[in-house]
């Protein structure tokens, strides 16, 4: 797992992936504060970071709606409100997407795994559910 250690602040833009959405690897990953489930916030440079490797789910429901939504998936894991699309947009998740023809704002699912000096250590833009958290766990194990 990744090494205990406490991240520190990050200035600049990232460094944009080749096509374009999102950081690339290698790049700073964007800082964030956003409010999460059961109230308080969180952040890149934040407690959750200093924990060595969490998970944090990042959606543009508003917090009630997280709150609901973990409780009824019974899900462990912290769940991020941004309504604003901040951060959705500066993980270049918040895309155009089309479905039966008809297009729309909306995210995409990806994965960012971000190192303990505050740099994006891999992406997964696509996520295909079958393997995927075995395979971010052996990439954060090999930090």
């Amino acid at each position: 797992m990744a090494k205990n250690k406490a991240p520190r602040a990050v200035s600049g833009g990232p460094a944009k992936a080749e096509n374009g959405a999102g950081p690339a690897t290698g790049g700073k990953a964007p800082t964030f504060r956003l409010p999460r489930d059961g109230g308080g916030t969180v952040g890149l440079k934040s407690a959750f970071g200093r924990a060595g490797t969490d998970i944090l789910g990042v959606s543009a429901d508003p917090v009630a709606a997280l709150d609901r939504f973990k409780s009824r998936n019974k899900l462990a894991i912290a769940l991020a409100s941004d309504e604003a699309h901040k951060a959705l947009e500066a993980y270049g998740v918040w895309r155009q997407k089309t479905l039966y023809g008809r297009k729309f704002m909306g995210i995409v699912r990806a994965t960012f795994l971000i190192g303990p000096d505050q740099r994006i250590a891999r992406a997964w833009p696509k996520v295909s559910v079958a393997g995927h958290a075995q395979e971010v766990l052996d990439a954060a194990k090999s930090l």
